[in-house]
């Protein structure tokens, strides 16, 4: 596809919602007024297992302001929360997917899962309802690692999926790689467990479910990744109400990353409790919820392997692991451990042969779903930490041997050996690069400082890419108003990215306008025709390309009108640089003239390109150990993108170091931990560490930009694809500190206590 660069794209335009956002403008769901609304507090079960024999509820509501207490048996009559995507087996079955209520029925499946909704006039009575709810359980033995879940006599947590077992996946040539493997000058070997992680944003989650009794309706604000998406769901499977009984409203969002996409139970029970008692109904999550109940992502133990001939030129590639799905199947995270690695996992490499061999677990956990990476990092942190280990153990440079096996220029577009089609790409570009940007000419002497010191000093280098996914079931509009100004409406969900920003200079560029009077509206199922939400890094690529449509439909739309106005014919009348102008004339009307005169003029259109593109980059990381205490610090970070066409560099730039953060979370610190009894030992930020100031250094990028032939704009997702290489080039860069050392391998997250342990024999 031919791609058009909009003039006026590119240009470093400040965020057009900050003002309002720094100066208290902001609507958050949590701070909307609602008075009268009951608060709502969850009891939840202090087991990762047990049956629940009884639950009494007389005492609560024998409280002082408690109105009701709903537990699982008001809610044996609600539907099921579906997963929306699948995988399948070798045979050809679906994944196992259990029936989840608002509530159980019969017996808790993990810490933190909702036993009784208890409404009140007032939190405090809600909470002292809460308190008053008698629960009687029946301990069962919990089992929290996916691995361990698959062994025989492991607790079963559903009937319906004989040994824990969601699905047994697999993808790929498994007789092509044997074949490679037996050819082989040499393979090197990899065992990984990744660690559970959270997505900690500043927001927690929340509802607030208004009933209108004029008409029936709840309208429920919550914050969210994509408003049709929970509406579809709530009303079609879990509720069973007509889609015209609810309404849903996001408002302005405080971090999403992933989590903030699948419908929850609280949200289902918040809509339920306000139309069965005719009453507003508000919940808002403390941190510990968050962390015990909110997806969870990467809980994956895998054995990799890549082969190689005497040359030093990669064969192929092998997996084989177990991905944890916790309690229940998350909304899509069937295809996130498999699909999202199998994405990325040959890399920016020529790579011929490849096979993944994936069995998934349910185990006494939260659930498991995308967080910003969705299966890619933990894919990469695989296949650059086989790479490095393969020159170690064959004596060759690791950015030799990365530079021998990139894809080249004229290799695109390629398909990988699992079947993905990679759009465009400079990948040796991106080396080079990053390689100038991160100063590899004085690496030498900056290790010989350190040792000076008494620290080691390692670099890593990962080559990484993303594939954008997403859904682009979407339709946008813009309205030229009378008076001027642009009104546009798109059923993506910002959640800080700046969408306001971003599409008011594709709009700009398109109607030859100041960005300044376009305003976006997003999140409202009742304004917004439809809309896949945002997730998988591709919302300026399906909101971008299709709001330039929109925007061409209403120019088209003033064209006779315009005409009119120029006493021209409308074939004589041409759209040229903000403006109708008579061909061969200097004669010229302004849009918001034609508009003024039509009373507005408004043009819609659905998602016509592709979501999927190919952002990819080549990071490179140097850290500092201290052998005494095991503190693994990052000195410099340095990193070569193409993300395509780029809208704004500065929404970029933040992007980018936001995800860099994430991924430098992963590596050094980030963990959620169960212990073997599945209590997370991770429940607030007191024990679930997470990324501050003094952990990020001062990060160095620049561009190598190739634009996407699968867009009009030759956009590529960037969001996810910092967070994807991030972790990967840090555990290269502890392990080149580590390697005279003997040190070979160091799990993540390389908190101080593991990297003691490697280098003290632990």
């Amino acid at each position: 596809m031919a791609f058009d660069v909009l003039p006026g794209l590119g240009a470093p335009l400040r965020r057009l919602e900050d003002p309002r956002l720094l100066t208290g403008g902001g609507r958050f769901t949590a701070g909307l007024a609602a008075p009268g609304a009951l608060q709502a507090m969850f009891l939840r079960s202090p087991h990762a297992h047990a049956r629940i024999r009884r639950v009494a509820t007389e005492a609560a509501l024998a409280l002082p302001g408690v109105v009701a207490v709903i537990t699982g048996r008001d809610v044996a009559g609600l539907g099921h929360n579906p997963a929306v995507t699948e995988i399948r087996d070798a045979a050809g079955r679906r994944h196992v997917e259990p029936r989840r209520l608002p509530i159980p029925q019969d017996r808790v499946r993990h810490v933190g899962e909702i036993v009784a909704m208890v409404l009140a006039e007032t939190l405090a009575q809600a909470r002292d309802g809460a308190e008053a709810v008698e629960v009687d359980y029946e301990p069962l033995q919990a089992v929290v690692r996916g691995d361990d879940a698959l062994q025989p006599g492991a607790p079963l947590l559903h009937e319906d999926a004989p040994g824990n077992l969601v699905c047994d996946w697999q993808r790929g040539d498994e007789a092509a790689v044997a074949a490679a493997f037996a050819g082989a000058a040499h393979i090197a070997r990899l065992h990984h467990r990744s660690p559970r992680i959270l997505a900690g944003y500043l927001e927690t989650r929340a509802a607030l479910a208004q009933w209108d009794a004029a008409t029936g309706r709840v309208t429920l604000t919550t914050p969210s990744q994509g408003v049709h998406l929970l509406a579809r769901v709530l009303c079609d499977h879990i509720l069973l109400w007509p889609r015209e009984k609810l309404r849903v409203v996001t408002p302005d969002v405080g971090g999403g990353f992933g989590p903030k996409l699948p419908p929850y139970p609280e949200q289902a029970l918040a809509c339920f409790a306000a139309a069965r008692l005719q009453r507003d109904v508000r919940w808002v999550q403390d941190r510990t919820e968050h962390h015990l109940a909110d997806t969870h992502a990467r809980d994956l133990v895998a054995d990799a392997a890549l082969a190689l001939d005497a040359d030093g030129r990669f064969l192929a590639i092998q997996v084989q692991g177990v991905a944890n799905f916790g309690a229940w199947v998350s909304t899509v995270n069937p295809t996130i451990p498999t699909g999202g690695m199998a994405k990325v996992l040959g890399g920016l490499y020529d790579i011929p042969a490849a096979h993944i061999a994936l069995r998934c677990a349910f185990s006494n956990t939260a659930p498991v779903d995308a967080v910003r990476g969705a299966g890619k990092p933990e894919a990469l942190v695989l296949l650059e930490g086989l790479v490095d280990a393969a020159a170690r153990q064959t004596g060759r440079d690791p950015v030799d041997l990365r530079r021998l096996n990139l894809l080249r220029p004229d290799a695109f577009p390629y398909r990988t050996a699992l079947g993905y089609r990679y759009d465009s790409g400079d990948y040796p570009a991106l080396l080079d690069a990053a390689l100038r940007l991160s100063d590899e000419a004085g690496f030498a002497d900056r290790r010989a400082a350190s040792a000076a010191q008494g620290l080691r000093r390692g670099r890593g280098v990962a080559c990484h890419l993303h594939g954008s996914g997403g859904w682009g079931d979407e339709t946008s509009l813009v309205e030229v108003l009378p008076d001027g100004r642009i009104a546009a409406r798109t059923g993506t969900q910002s959640q800080g990215q700046g969408h306001a920003t971003a599409y008011a200079q594709v709009l700009a560029a398109t109607l030859g306008v100041d960005p300044a009077r376009i305003t976006v509206e997003q999140g409202d199922s009742d304004r917004i025709p439809r809309g896949g939400g945002t997730g998988g890094s591709s919302s300026t690529i399906i909101s971008g390309t299709t709001l330039v449509l929109a925007a061409e439909a209403a120019i088209e739309q003033g064209r006779a009108a315009a005409a009119e106005m120029l006493e021209a014919a409308t074939v004589d009348v041409a759209w040229r640089d903000g403006a109708y102008e008579v061909v061969g004339t200097d004669r010229r009307i302004g849009l918001a003239a034609v508009a003024a005169r039509q009373g507005g003029l408004e043009g819609r259109a659905d998602f016509a390109d592709t979501v999927e593109t190919w952002p990819a980059g080549v990071a490179v990381a140097e850290v500092e150990v201290d052998p005494e205490t095991g503190l693994v610090v990052l000195d410099r970070y340095a990193a070569a993108v193409d993300a395509g066409t780029v809208v704004n560099p500065v929404l970029l730039a933040g992007q980018l170091h936001g995800g860099w953060a994430a991924g430098i979370g992963q590596a050094l610190m980030e963990q959620a931990d169960y212990d073997p009894e599945g209590q997370l030992l991770s429940a607030t930020l007191m024990d679930y560490a997470m990324p501050r100031a003094e952990a990020v250094p001062g990060f160095v990028h620049g561009m190598v930009p190739v634009p996407s032939p699968n867009n009009r704009l030759g956009i590529k997702g960037v969001g996810e694809l910092p967070t994807n290489g991030a972790p990967a080039a840090l555990a290269n860069a502890v392990l080149d500190a580590l390697a005279r050392d003997g040190v070979t391998q160091v799990a993540l997250p390389m908190t101080p206590e593991r990297v003691w342990r490697a280098l003290n024999g632990g």
